[in-house]
């Protein structure tokens, strides 16, 4: 099973999910997909779709995932990492009214630049990512990297007014 997590923006995603359907109707992506879409608003015969699910629910399907999509909030990147997951980050962007600044693109690119993550700069990205992901080894999240920490903490403080 593949997660996708989209994060509660009060914006839409629906790039990345039109790219997963394609993905899936091309049967590059065979497994089945659960999305938690917060406030993206999007049908799909080849997804499970939730608006939101309850933390407890989705740390379970993050637990069983294979590998997880997910935007690029910091939240969901660690979470998934802390859990030993191999993740694939797609930021939203400011350009398509998906989040209000493109913040999210510097995040991805870090946790990339560290080895932590498969992190592409646009959808169309994601088949090549998708392709990876079974070879890809992360490196080790460390729980404790407070200089991760202080690099995000740095970075919001100084980008997100």
């Amino acid at each position: 099973m593949i997660l996708v997590m989209l994060g509660t923006q009060n914006n839409s995603f629906h790039r990345l999910l039109e790219k997963l359907d394609e993905l899936i109707n091309k049967k590059i992506i065979k497994e089945k997909v659960i999305v938690q879409a917060g406030y993206t608003k999007y049908k799909s015969k080849n997804m499970e779709i939730f608006d939101l699910i309850p933390r407890n629910k989705l740390e379970e399907y993050q637990k069983e995932a294979n590998y997880i999509i997910t935007h690029g909030g910091v939240g969901s990147i660690i979470s998934s990492l802390k859990l030993d997951k191999k993740v694939i980050a797609v930021p939203r962007k400011h350009e398509y009214h998906e989040h209000v600044n493109n913040h999210q693109s510097e995040i991805v690119e870090l946790f990339q630049s560290k080895g932590y993550i498969i992190g592409i700069k646009e959808v169309e990205e994601l088949e090549d990512a998708v392709l990876k992901i079974s070879n890809f080894i992360p490196k080790k999240y460390e729980l404790n990297n407070q200089k991760m920490i202080n690099i995000v903490d740095k970075f919001i403080s100084e980008n997100i007014k």
